[in-house]
Formats: structure tokens, C-alpha cells, sequence
């Protein structure tokens, strides 16, 4: 049985997000929270100003999913860096032509 603060803050509905964990009522995954908080230093303040929709509670509520879900949401975040990766072939990104400064149009 899940609990309270599963219940209340995070959802894994099929068919929504590809059924990973995400804040109840949007389509914010916890692996968004994850990389927000982990990966580009925003803190919790920092997060919710730029989604003012959700709660300091649903990001604290996604952080201490992933830490009781770890390699779960780990996974997921690699399979979705792949899927990038896949989707963008070896076609350089356009950061990369404008800091090789070639003609972006």
C-alpha cells in the first residue's frame, strides 16, 4: 500500500508520463525533479518559482521518492539521455554549431 505522501503528492498513472512517477496532477516526473535539483544545483525555492503550479511539499515529496527509489529513477533519467541521444543521431546540437560558430540558419 503506498503511502500518505505517495498518495497524496506523487502518482504513476499508465498512459500518463509513460507511467513513470510524476506530482499528482501534473506532468511534472519526479526524474524532472531529480535532474532540476541534482544536476543544474535549483534548490526546492528555486524549483517551484519557476513552477509555481506545484508545492515545496510535492518537490520534497518527489526528492524523498527518488531517495527510496534510487535506481529506479537513476534508470530512468539514463534511458531518457539515450533516447536524446538516439533521437539526435550524429547531427551536432545547435549549442554546439554556435560555440564551433558556424551558421545557424
Amino acid at each position: 500500500m503506498p503511502s500518505l505522501v505517495t498518495s497524496k503528492h506523487i502518482q504513476i498513472t499508465p498512459g500518463i508520463c509513460g507511467g513513470k512517477p510524476r506530482i499528482a496532477g501534473h506532468r511534472i516526473k519526479v526524474s524532472d525533479i531529480v535532474i532540476w535539483h541534482e544536476r543544474m544545483g535549483m534548490s526546492p525555492d528555486e524549483i517551484i518559482f519557476h513552477h509555481p503550479t506545484i508545492t515545496l511539499a510535492d518537490v520534497y515529496a518527489s526528492l524523498s521518492y527518488y531517495h527510496d527509489h534510487r535506481e529506479e529513477i537513476r534508470q530512468q533519467i539514463e534511458d531518457g539521455e539515450a533516447f536524446a541521444k538516439k533521437l539526435q543521431g550524429d547531427k551536432p546540437s545547435l549549442i554546439d554549431k554556435i560555440l564551433k560558430g558556424e551558421n545557424v540558419k
